[in-house]
């Protein structure tokens, strides 16, 4: 089946893609299906909670893609996600992306991110901290979501070239390493996103 997973974030199509087709799906990105860039994106995911923004993002992109006519696919992926620090009262949150408030993309945005994060860790002997995510699907004839976490700590220093975001600072307790030493194949195992997709997708291929 064709599926629109519906983010620009590259670090996400390279966790996601392979995940899915060994699920049995066609995986499409917002590019191959010339869906452009709008401002508009940034304001989707204005809501306080995971799972309000994983379905407003599904709901979004279904709605682009079925501007398409006969070329839009049947059923759109989204999800949010976001680092929950204890010491930190649950922040960054549902506000992981923006968390330093800078409107950079890509690695330069995931630098100002860890150095607010590293900022306000500064002193603090309790790193305890999660990942959180929301999967959500969409399609014409229904919605669900699930939720995944995974738990672990937050370093003082990075470890690891691989992931992206906060991974290379996250310690993964079911690992033994950060999710930035991790392989993919690694991180699908326990991650809160592969757990999250594999729970949406059996929630839908179940009561579809």
């Amino acid at each position: 089946m064709r599926l629109l997973l519906a983010t620009r974030n590259a670090g996400k199509l390279r966790e996601l893609g392979p995940m899915l087709r060994a699920a049995g799906f066609d995986p499409l990105t917002l590019d191959d299906l010339g869906i452009a860039l709008d401002p508009e994106e940034d304001s989707v995911e204005s809501f306080e909670t995971f799972e309000e923004n994983a379905m407003a993002k599904a709901r979004y992109y279904f709605a682009r893609a079925a501007s398409l006519g006969a070329d839009a696919p049947p059923l759109v992926l989204a999800d949010d996600s976001g680092l929950e620090v204890r010491a930190l009262g649950g922040a960054p949150g549902v506000k992981s992306k923006r968390y330093s408030g800078s409107t950079l993309e890509g690695q330069p945005l995931d630098d100002a991110n860890n150095s607010k994060l590293m900022d306000a860790l500064r002193g603090v002997t309790d790193r305890r901290a999660g990942y959180v995510c929301v999967a959500a699907i969409k399609t014409a004839g229904g919605e669900w979501h699930a939720r995944g976490a995974c738990g672990g700590a937050i370093l003082e220093s990075p470890r690891g070239d691989d992931g992206f975001g906060y991974d290379p600072f996250f310690y993964s307790e079911e690992l033994g390493k950060t999710f930035g030493e991790a392989t993919r194949e690694e991180k699908e195992f326990v991650s809160h996103r592969a757990r999250a997709v594999g729970a949406v997708l059996e929630r839908f291929r179940s009561e579809k």
